[in-house]
């Protein structure tokens, strides 16, 4: 409500029936602020990505390349592998005849169009240039309040930023102080089927924890209610890749003495790529497509 009294909200689809035609009419740079959730998997998505920009002052993507996990399992079988989920995939799904949805069909002799399906999932960044970031899967209420307060005020940092704590979240665990001077994995567990111990590393334990590689800010609420970080604040500053650091972390940590045990420890962690790339996947090196604009965070050192 406060918000709402500091500024006129021209576009909020998800509360408020607001029509494209409002949006288009705005004069160029007339939108102080655009905040964008999600990523472009259409054509749709990116004619609005593409609008918003143009008329806006101010655009920050709202957390980092939020894809779920089934999403993105299939994002690595590209577009087929994801209409194959979705048309015929699923046990409620009645298709007998296979129909796919087309960007154009004729019906009665009319054309209906729907927007086209892309064959990767791009970041914001990817298609349009942003000027701040804001991560967070999804960032917290208390960030995203006073990332607008510094909007509102002009107190930002410079273009290219995230508007999060540069620290890694290990640096801001609760469970740091407590954890061993030397951390040697034998085994890997995951948290559903072991209690973790709430005063212990994670990682000390055996879990998957992705504290190490991922930007802390999100105050640490997976982690008090006894569960490991999933790496949703994506990666710490100065690194591209979140996937790749993390496996650099946890591969140091491995005991083992024989090559046939490495493997054997490697090959227990069940979807690696669901582990390490739960929230990133889009912007991975994991086959990587370069869209007509290509952007990436730069964040100063």
């Amino acid at each position: 409500m406060d918000v709402a009294s500091a500024v006129e909200i021209v576009l909020w689809p998800i509360a408020l029936d607001f029509k494209y035609s409002r949006l288009d009419s705005i004069p160029d740079k007339g939108i102080a602020l655009s905040i964008i959730s999600g990523s472009v998997r259409n054509s749709e998505h990116r004619e609005m990505a593409e609008l918003l920009r143009k008329k806006s002052q101010t655009v920050w993507p709202l957390a980092r390349a939020p894809v779920t996990v089934e999403l993105r399992a299939c994002e690595l079988q590209g577009q087929g592998g994801y209409l194959q989920l979705g048309v015929s995939g699923r046990a409620t799904v009645v298709n007998p005849q296979g129909v796919y949805p087309q960007p154009e069909s004729k019906v009665d002799g009319k054309s209906l169009t729907l927007p086209e399906f892309y064959d990767h999932v791009y970041t914001l960044d990817q298609i349009i240039t942003v000027d701040y970031y804001l991560p967070g899967c999804p960032p917290p209420a208390e960030l995203v309040a006073t990332s607008i307060k510094a909007v509102l005020t002009g107190d930002l940092p410079p273009r290219g930023s995230s508007l999060a704590p540069r620290k890694a979240l290990c640096d801001t665990c609760p469970r740091n102080k407590k954890k061993p001077q030397r951390i040697e994995i034998g085994e890997i567990k995951r948290i559903h089927t072991v209690e973790a111990n709430p005063d212990s590393c994670f990682l000390a334990e055996g879990f998957i924890c992705l504290g190490p590689a991922t930007r802390g800010g999100c105050g640490e609420t997976c982690i008090k209610i006894n569960i490991p970080c999933r790496g949703c604040f994506g990666p710490v500053p100065g690194i591209i890749g979140q996937g790749p650091k993390y496996l650099s972390t946890l591969t140091s940590l491995i005991k083992a003495e024989r090559d046939e045990d490495i493997k054997e420890i490697i090959d227990s962690i069940d979807d690696p790529a669901g582990y390490f790339y739960r929230f990133t996947e889009p912007a991975s090196i994991l086959g990587r497509r370069v869209p007509e604009k290509h952007r990436h965070e730069e964040e100063p050192l």
